[in-house]
């Protein structure tokens, strides 16, 4: 069970990890509250998660591939 809870928080994109470093709070707490407004607001979060997926991959795609002679 530790397995995949460490895959899920550590693999599948980040961002509810990126988004609880930057303010302050747990992971966990993110996904509940990104489960809870899923559920109240008919699937507008799970767009948003995924917009924020792409920006987060993007974003780690440009900086390991970052050539630091071109600088």
């Amino acid at each position: 069970m530790e397995r995949i809870k460490l895959l899920i928080e550590q693999k599948i994109f980040g961002v509810c990890s990126f988004i609880g470093e930057r303010i302050g709070i747990a992971p966990s707490t993110v996904r509940l509250y990104f489960i809870y407004t899923t559920f109240i607001s008919v699937s507008s979060p799970i767009i948003i998660y995924l917009v924020m997926a792409f920006w987060l991959n993007l974003k780690k795609y440009i900086s390991s591939h970052r050539n630091p002679t071109l600088e």
